[in-house]
């Protein structure tokens, strides 16, 4: 029996959301339920062995993203580290109550400085042009001698676009800021060198690059005061305590080897498949435009809104033909509000209902392309007939 008689999606184009684990991460993960069971904490042979593995998949964590081994804390995913980031900041240096972000973060920041904000915490919320970028002189105007910690995230989870992150943390840095990058959709995607950087901590998920759900991991540059979220033992030096999730861990190393073994050549490979997909749609397509950067951004990622439809009928009938893709976020999907990305960047009313992200993987093929290109414009056409709107 195949895998597309297994999927429920003959085409998957929601990797932003969550991506296929590779079957090399399962095969190294399994044995971890099964013969390698031990503690790592253990002293005896059958710990030392897991232990030995969990340095191992560190070390190549740490490879990806430009770094030292002891500056990575494996954690249950990006949510967590931002958290681990952002609050571990505040905490370690009390006497400082601002907090500088943008308006189009992930949840898993914005929801976090909200509650920030609720404490007594002064958080700012930097704007986006239409385009999704950055004002760098709105930002240094933003920082304060009473600021604890920048968060920018390096890559939009909706739009794909890259912020100037390395820049941005320079400055923070000859402000004496600590700066930390939400980079879950960033990292296995483009070349990141943090040694050759100021910023001070990164957040990272395991299945964003092809490894399993509820693992990831924050660099935090040695030299960065961080307080721990949680208490407990003495795992990853007291800074995330407890028993560490051991196929997890392995799982989110093997990702990280091959999604660096790769990059050279799966990389432009999965740009030029969007990039036709996303020529093909504009050309087919009427009253059609991309949303967001499209030189500075992902090469995976590509957001469209079609004027006058609704995104969630879109996909409904995406779904009917067995292609998956999103209108946002996953981890706000349910809400029937717009984007607050798209609205952050002024995206007309008429277009932003309309949206789709189609986010592609190594696994994408030019045929699962050539299947979208073919019935999309269908959908869109069948949509706007009925649209008391569209003439």
């Amino acid at each position: 029996m195949t895998d597309a008689v297994l999927s429920p999606c003959f085409v998957y184009l929601d990797n932003n959301a969550t991506t296929r684990v590779r079957p090399e991460v399962v095969e190294a993960m399994l044995p971890h339920f099964g013969t390698l069971f031990g503690n790592p904490s253990s002293m005896h042979t059958c710990g030392g062995v897991v232990a030995t593995q969990i340095r191992d998949a560190r070390a190549h964590v740490a490879r990806l993203v430009g770094a030292e081994p002891e500056e990575i804390v494996i954690t249950s995913g990006g949510t967590e580290s931002d958290n681990m980031a952002i609050r571990g900041v505040l905490e370690a240096d009390g006497g400082k109550r601002h907090v500088v972000t943008t308006k189009v973060e992930h949840p898993g920041v914005l929801s976090t400085a909200k509650w920030l904000a609720g404490k007594g915490c002064d958080v700012t919320l930097l704007d986006v042009d239409g385009a999704g970028r950055l004002d760098l002189d709105a930002y240094r105007r933003a920082l304060r001698p009473d600021t604890a910690v920048v968060s920018v995230m390096w890559a939009n989870n909706e739009t794909g676009v890259l912020f100037p992150v390395e820049e941005m943390a320079a400055i923070a840095h000859d402000r004496g800021v600590p700066f930390h990058t939400d980079a879950v959709q960033a990292v296995g995607k483009i070349p990141i060198r943090l040694k050759e950087t100021a910023i001070g901590m990164l957040s990272l998920s395991g299945h964003k690059l092809h490894g399993p759900k509820g693992v990831g991991a924050l660099y935090v540059r040695s030299g960065t005061r961080i307080a721990p979220l949680l208490y407990g033992g003495h795992q990853q030096q007291g800074l995330r305590p407890g028993t560490e999730n051991v196929p997890g861990i392995i799982g989110l190393g093997t990702a990280a080897r091959l999604a660096l073994e790769e990059m050279a050549t799966g990389v432009p490979r999965v740009r030029a498949l969007r990039d036709r997909l996303e020529n093909a749609l504009l050309a087919a397509i009427p009253r059609t435009a991309v949303n967001g950067d499209r030189d500075r951004r992902l090469p995976n990622t590509t957001n469209m809104s079609f004027e006058f439809i609704e995104g969630e009928a879109i996909l409904l009938r995406m779904n009917e033909l067995r292609i998956a893709a999103s209108s946002g976020s996953a981890c706000t999907s349910g809400s029937l509000e717009p984007s607050h990305v798209l609205r952050a960047m002024g995206v007309p009313f008429t277009m932003i209902h309309g949206s789709v992200r189609f986010s592609l993987s190594t696994f994408t093929t030019a045929q699962e392309i050539d299947y979208v290109i073919e019935h999309f414009p269908g959908i869109v056409a069948d949509l706007r007939a009925i649209s008391p709107y569209w003439k």
